[in-house]
């Protein structure tokens, strides 16, 4: 079968591009992993209509909301390759090859950690990436900023609006005078002895044997595409402050007849941009399939 459009990544952006072809009565493919970024948080906030609710709860009535229009099929797996086929694409998913004219990829990005004993088993719990997602919650709380790069930076001067922010600078970079006269305008104390670890809902253990206190931690991550196929379909990349990210022009990437949409496709993102950015590149994929337009 030829589908109009193969989407690849059935989590945020994924389904919103999906439910854009799916009205305008096309025939299109969702192949998804379960792979969630944010499957590690309890809960999503900051996305209109769905704030507090569990993000896979969301994920899950999204994708029965797309199920029940009759031209999408549904397929669970891994999506391991994909190659351009005459004037579509072919993508293989365990052992079936899925065929489209269009291919959508919204395939996320993998978080790498800082390597600090106990942050990764906090991950989106007490330990955050995104204030606007999940500082509210910290109730007024004390807040560390973990350094992990030059963009920790952001981090520390943004958080002082979400409670008493310290920034713990682990060895990743040292303020210059600018940014120290920065960090202090907002009230932000510079901690320079490096974490050991991680104990306890958030208690920062320092190498001196010193122990910080907090309601919660945001670090800078960095990141890395997720699935291989943009890749191996010669798509090209921006590289952002955190990592690469497909490069587009109109949602399209270099690749004519490829879009993508997501956190694979942007230098930042939460679930609300990634909503938004999957129901333009789902309506842009659908314009690409009209002659003359």
């Amino acid at each position: 079968m030829m589908h109009d459009a193969l989407v690849v990544g059935g989590s945020f952006a994924g389904l919103s591009a999906a439910l854009q072809l799916a009205r305008a009565r096309r025939r299109i493919a969702v192949v998804d992993a379960g792979q969630r970024r944010n499957r590690f948080a309890e809960a999503s906030h900051g996305f209109l209509g769905q704030d507090g609710r569990a993000p896979g709860d969301i994920q899950r009535e999204a994708r029965t909301q797309l199920a029940a229009y009759p031209s999408v099929s549904w397929h669970d797996g891994l999506a391991v390759a994909a190659r351009r086929q005459g004037e579509g694409f072919e993508v293989d998913v365990g052992g079936t090859t899925l065929r489209a004219r269009r291919l959508v990829l919204a395939t996320g990005v993998v978080d790498e950690l800082p390597p600090v004993e106990g942050l990764a088993q906090r991950w989106g719990r007490t330990v955050f990436h995104c204030p606007y997602c999940h500082g509210y919650e910290l109730d007024g709380g004390a807040v560390g900023v973990l350094a992990s790069s030059p963009l920790s930076m952001h981090h520390a001067l943004m958080l002082p609006d979400w409670g008493p922010t310290t920034l713990l600078l682990n060895g990743a970079f040292e303020p210059d005078a600018e940014q120290a006269r920065a960090l202090a305008a907002r009230g932000v104390p510079v901690e320079a002895v490096p974490v050991a670890r991680i104990i306890d809902a958030m208690t920062v253990v320092l190498a001196d044997g010193r122990r910080l206190e907090f309601a919660g931690l945001f670090t800078a991550t960095r990141t890395r595409m997720a699935s291989p196929l943009a890749e191996q379909l010669g798509c090209e990349f921006e590289q952002g402050a955190a990592g690469p990210y497909l490069r587009r022009t109109m949602m399209e990437t270099t690749v004519r007849g490829v879009f993508a949409c997501g956190d694979a496709a942007m230098p930042f993102a939460n679930v609300a941009i990634a909503v938004g950015d999957g129901a333009m590149t789902g309506a842009a994929t659908h314009r690409s399939l009209i002659p003359g337009l």
